[in-house]
């Protein structure tokens, strides 16, 4: 698996402080793979995704994006954020921007692409999200569920190489989460590289190809969804479970 590894990291080690929120972790990610990582809260699961375009910097390890090292700034840093599509919490929209502005900005901006070309990639991916009849509003004016789905088609108007979602979901109201997920597994469906922190269960398990289980900034272990929720090997990963699937 590790030629056709689009991410690869390799005995990765962060800390913050005192704390080693990141052990020893080795990672893989296949071309068009879709992997669930999920744990306890703070067990490392948002660091180990921002460290992947090195939102967060790591201590030692090296992590490996499409057969390249991280670079560590300027403009080789640069253009691997915009080949790495990143989904957080918050949706960090621009306010006074519009839907359709906020979708255009990053190639425009940053990929000095045509107005006209990003215009209609920007309008078909509000379509796929389904909400191109949003484009001339305000983020403002938008729902939660929406704003999100706005930020997601702002991801893919970079036409990244891989996306990472950092619990994408966890901000929004119970009704919105579904809507937000259905994006998230029609993207997946279509052959998107993606690593996902989340809580959903039910994602991890119709939509993702492997599933990472991580506690106290270790992974602890690491199968398909089905194998791993029907069958999990190390005690944290059976009381985790236990915990989640009672209620």
């Amino acid at each position: 698996m590790t030629d056709e590894a689009l991410i690869d990291l390799v005995g990765v080690n962060k800390w913050f402080g005192p704390l080693h929120v990141l052990q020893d972790v080795d990672l893989s990610v296949a071309r068009g793979e879709v992997v669930v990582v999920i744990g306890p809260s703070g067990s490392g699961k948002s660091t180990l995704c921002r460290s992947i375009n090195r939102l967060e910097p790591i201590d030692s390890g090296s992590i490996i994006f499409d057969g390249q090292p991280l670079p560590a700034e300027g403009k080789a840093l640069a253009k691997l954020r915009s080949e790495v599509g990143m989904v957080f919490q918050s949706f960090n929209l621009f306010a006074h921007k519009t839907i359709l502005q906020n979708v255009m900005l990053g190639p425009v901006k940053v990929r000095k692409e045509k107005t006209a070309v990003v215009r209609e990639r920007a309008l078909s991916l509000l379509e796929r999200v389904g909400i191109a009849s949003q484009a001339e509003k305000y983020p403002a004016q938008l729902s939660g569920g929406q704003q999100q789905r706005v930020a997601i088609a702002r991801a893919l108007a970079m036409q990244p190489k891989a996306l990472l979602f950092d619990e994408p979901t966890s901000a929004l109201d119970p009704e919105m989460v579904g809507e937000v997920l259905d994006v998230m597994t029609s993207l997946a469906k279509e052959g998107m590289t993606m690593v996902v922190v989340t809580h959903e269960m039910g994602f991890a398990r119709h939509a993702a190809n492997r599933v990472v289980f991580m506690a106290d900034g270790q992974l602890v272990e690491q199968a398909p969804p089905a194998e791993f929720f029907a069958n999990p090997q190390s005690d944290r990963a059976k009381d985790f479970l236990s915990k989640i699937l009672t209620h």
